[in-house]
């Protein structure tokens, strides 16, 4: 698809598909040159996820997973605009998330992080854009957790996203991390990114999305495509 195909300023943003510093990329980044392959017209026209149901609780991680009280952790709000290369918002796309416990751990059985899970929270949530591209999470702030690629090795603390734009070749898989955090610069996926685009990827505090006396609030805009565009996983 066309997105495989990175053009020079794409080049400036987006991490290579080789980063040994992160060692998995050494295994599953390509050996030969990538095909760019023609888009039909299922490509252009869909996935389309405007008439989606939406329950709920989707968009609201310390909701969804409760089952006997509230999840443990720092509560947050993270509201955001999607748009596309021309600052054009796209609306009723799909977006979803995923994340750790505010302990550092995923609700996954291969997730043997030393870290107790809570039993109020998935970890897991999705939302659809409105009219004017927004859209909005509660959570809990992630913590960190170590992940093995070296020596004494820690995740920052970070959300992934997913979402689409007008169509399929849109797709755009990335997280967003915090302001601030010391870990950043330790952390070979984050440090994969060239210098133009990790910015991108750190989410905003935002007092005047706050909630008073609930959750402190984060902006994280997203750009599909283009010399703006967030940063997206090849690593």
């Amino acid at each position: 698809m066309a997105d495989l195909i990175l053009n020079k300023t794409d080049m400036e943003v987006h991490p290579p598909r080789l980063y040994p510093d992160y060692k998995s990329t050494i295994l599953r980044a390509p050996t030969k040159p990538l095909v760019l392959l023609k888009p039909s017209l299922s490509e252009y026209t869909g996935p389309v996820f405007g008439d989606m149901a939406m329950r709920e609780f989707d968009n609201d991680l310390t909701m969804n997973g409760r089952k006997n009280g509230e999840p443990l952790g720092e509560r947050i709000v993270v509201h955001g605009k999607v748009m596309d290369r021309n600052g054009n918002p796209i609306p009723h796309t799909l977006i979803e998330v995923w994340q750790a416990n505010s302990a550092g751990r995923y609700v996954h059985k291969v997730d043997q992080h030393n870290a107790p899970l809570d039993p109020n929270f998935l970890g897991t949530g999705r939302c659809l854009t409105d009219a004017e591209g927004n859209y909005k999470f509660y959570t809990v702030k992630p913590g960190a957790y170590p992940w093995g690629n070296h020596y004494n090795a820690w995740r920052p603390n970070h959300i992934h996203f997913s979402l689409f734009g007008g169509d399929i070749t849109s797709r755009l898989v990335t997280q967003m991390y915090f302001p601030g955090d010391p870990l950043l610069q330790h952390d070979p996926i984050y440090l994969g990114v060239p210098p133009k685009g990790r910015d991108l990827l750190i989410g905003k505090f935002d007092l005047e999305l706050t909630e008073p006396s609930f959750a402190l609030g984060y902006r994280f805009d997203i750009v599909l495509r283009g010399h703006s565009a967030t940063p997206f996983e090849n690593l």
